[in-house]
């Protein structure tokens, strides 16, 4: 029986996991801890867990903008710029792909997007990621950065921010940690916590980025019509503080007939990724009518 082997690095954490090639949203971790710091430390990393398990395909899941088995930017993991995966372990099949676009694969395949042909997908975590799946396809644009949501901006007086889109520097698990500290709280999950115990100074700091997340997800969903809107990342477990003050941007901002989208949380939650990148490496047509 083949097996594949899925890799989710992300800025701050690096997560592995290994799953049959017939079943491989079933995904057991098998290592996990913080980032490599460098491309050395990352291939090293990598060629262990290669040696270690024997894999039929790798899959891997960036925090960044890729091309084919390219990296073409991954604003925080510099060293993987202009790396091409499939050059850096020879004699491996790679799919390599946006951990959005992953943990959507994954959704898609046997979560909570199962059986539907349209949906987005927003993943909220120290930075935001997107997704979106159209006419049953994961869309990858001309350049593999389509849904790039956490760009999405309502505010044309933001001056922007290289590395940084203004949702992300809006409603991103660093601006929920922003606003704790203004109310002697230290991190974001403090602050929910708060909310979710009635305080009302917190519910009252989270109006902000739950408003500028329902406000850009008003565009999305007037553009694509999708079945439902699924929350995964960090942030998800927070939904249902986050989602009444959510829907009320929604609900007044989008015409009758687009009001009750569904806001759901992804079936798989923080193993969306990995789950995808062992999908993605086992050849799911899913993945591969996009990468053709």
């Amino acid at each position: 029986m083949s097996r594949v082997l899925a890799i989710d690095i992300g800025g701050t954490n690096i997560r592995v996991g290994i799953a049959d090639a017939d079943r491989p949203c079933e995904t057991e971790v098998v290592a996990s801890g913080a980032a490599p710091s460098d491309l050395r430390a990352f291939r090293a990393f990598v060629d262990t867990q290669i040696e270690a398990y024997r894999p039929d395909g790798l899959g891997i899941a960036i925090p960044g903008l890729a091309n084919g088995t390219l990296c073409r930017w991954v604003p925080n993991l510099p060293y993987l710029d202009g790396q091409d995966l499939a050059a850096l372990f020879p004699g491996q099949p790679v799919a390599l792909g946006n951990d959005a676009h992953m943990a959507l694969v994954a959704e898609a395949t046997a979560g909570a997007a199962a059986g539907l042909s349209d949906a987005i997908l927003i993943a909220i975590g120290t930075g935001i990621g997107s997704a979106v799946l159209s006419g049953g396809r994961v869309l990858r644009g001309s350049g593999g950065s389509a849904a790039s949501f956490g760009w999405a901006s309502a505010d044309r007086d933001d001056a922007g921010d290289d590395r940084s889109g203004w949702l992300e520097r809006h409603a991103a698990g660093r601006a929920l940690d922003r606003l704790a500290c203004s109310v002697g709280l230290k991190t974001g999950a403090e602050l929910i916590a708060a909310a979710r115990a009635g305080q009302a100074d917190a519910l009252k700091r989270l109006e902000e980025p739950a408003a500028a997340l329902g406000t850009c997800l008003v565009g999305a969903v007037a553009l694509l019509d999708p079945a439902v809107i699924l929350i995964t990342g960090g942030v998800a477990s927070a939904f249902d503080v986050l989602a009444p003050l959510t829907r009320a941007a929604l609900t007044r901002q989008l015409p009758p007939h687009l009001r009750s989208i569904p806001i759901a949380v992804g079936h798989f939650g923080p193993g969306a990724v990995l789950a995808g990148a062992a999908v993605a490496a086992a050849g799911s047509p899913l993945w591969k009518i996009d990468h053709v």
